[in-house]
């Protein structure tokens, strides 16, 4: 097997296992802490650490700790917070949830710096269009990490599985489900009993020994990424700090991410919207048009031909994600931490705010509002895609129209 498709390897196995635990826990806060609205404040307070998180620590930490050791670090950040749910109170939950949005940032972008690395690694030795390789190690990545959703979701479905059954929910509260649900209307709901802490251990436990095998994995197992060829001895002068901290921001100065910034904030409306609103009381380019099916028929009648319905928002999650990260990998190679950065920016920008509207506004509402949103997106990466196509088919100084030369395929979507 290639060296770096191990290394691909590791890092998606590492994520898979990590996302076990936080995605199964992230979807039980709300439930499991309603008191006083606990859960839901330990999600907003995460990504409003994000957020933060997003607009200087990313850049900082991979130049200061390099790929691998701020994945490892970001990692051990997820366990403090599976740690916390063990004695679950606003004083273990909230600072060890400002922990975790510290850690999420230079997490999600020193993986996708990391992968980029690879793909043009790969792609040099190979003698392949950078690109097409960092797509292709991206879908790896992406096919293995989403599963965790899957394992998440099974793990506690058969802890809780223990419960005797819960009793139907009447049909007066169906009536107010999907687009028509108002959380200002007073529907009759179901009773639930509360979940007993035996039960809450067991799952804690697995969900602990979960992430603490995904630092493991990554740290034994993963290359640094100092071993891999990097530029030039001249061109590799560390930066100033100063410098180093506001590359995030500085990358702003490129039209194309002002644009792109769409991209990474869509898909944090619709994360939170699926999170907080299409779960209730249930479960790149051509993404757009299922995207946009998925809203219609959400807005129309949850109930109807529900499973198709989720089956065509995940095709379009699994193009969504592993294109707009290469997309990002791509355009911007000579500052892959700043763009990553920025991409997380922008999804926290998304949940922060869909998470701040959530308990104010209708369905119907908020489907408005990812329709108009996602429209925009696609107009706007329309014009990004036209401006790269515009300048990759610009003529020489002589006039003659020639192919784009290799170099130039490796830097351009």
């Amino acid at each position: 097997m290639e060296r770096t498709l191990r290394n691909v390897l590791v890092v998606s196995l590492g994520f898979l296992l990590l996302f076990t635990a936080y995605g199964g826990l992230q979807s039980l806060q709300s439930s499991l802490y309603s008191e006083e609205g606990l859960g839901v404040t330990v999600l907003s307070t995460l990504y409003g650490a994000v957020l933060l998180s997003s607009m200087l620590l990313p850049p900082l930490l991979i130049r200061t700790l390099g790929c691998k050791w701020t994945i490892v670090a970001s990692m051990s950040c997820y366990v403090a917070f599976s740690l916390g749910n063990f004695y679950a109170s606003w004083y273990t939950l909230i600072p060890t949830s400002i922990l975790l949005g510290l850690g999420a940032a230079p997490l999600w972008s020193a993986q996708g710096t990391y992968l980029t690395l690879m793909g043009n690694v790969q792609a040099e030795e190979a003698g392949r269009v950078a690109r097409d390789v960092v797509n292709r190690y991206f879908g790896i990545f992406f096919l293995i990490f989403q599963s965790s959703g899957v394992w998440g979701n099974l793990i506690s479905s058969l802890v809780f599985g223990q419960l005797p059954t819960h009793e139907p929910i009447p049909e007066q509260q169906l009536l107010s489900c999907g687009a028509r649900d108002c959380l200002m209307a007073k529907a009759p709901t179901n009773s639930t009993q509360r979940v007993p802490q035996k039960l809450i251990y067991t799952l804690l436990g697995i969900y602990t020994g979960s992430g603490v095998l995904a630092v493991l994995l990554v740290a034994l197992f993963l290359e640094p990424v100092r071993d891999v060829p990097q530029k030039s001895e001249a061109e590799d002068r560390s930066p100033s700090f100063r410098s180093t901290l506001l590359s995030t921001f500085k990358l702003f100065g490129d039209k194309r991410l002002r644009f792109l910034i769409l991209l990474p904030m869509y898909s944090g409306f619709e994360q939170a919207f699926l999170a907080g609103d299409y779960t209730r009381g249930r479960r790149g380019v051509t993404g757009y048009v299922p995207e946009l099916l998925v809203l219609c028929w959400v807005f129309l009648d949850r109930r109807i031909i529900e499973f198709t319905v989720q089956d065509l928002n995940c095709q379009a999650d699994a193009v969504w994600q592993t294109q707009n990260n290469v997309l990002y990998g791509v355009l911007f190679e000579k500052d892959k931490e700043a763009a990553f950065a920025n991409y997380r920016l922008g999804e926290a920008l998304g949940f922060v705010v869909a998470f701040g509207y959530s308990a104010f506004l209708c369905v119907s509402v908020k489907l408005y509002i990812l329709l108009g949103v996602l429209c925009l997106t696609m107009a706007a990466y329309g014009i990004v895609e036209y401006q790269e196509s515009q300048d990759l088919g610009r003529p020489p100084a002589g006039g003659a129209t020639r192919p784009a030369e290799e170099g130039e395929t490796q830097t351009k979507m």
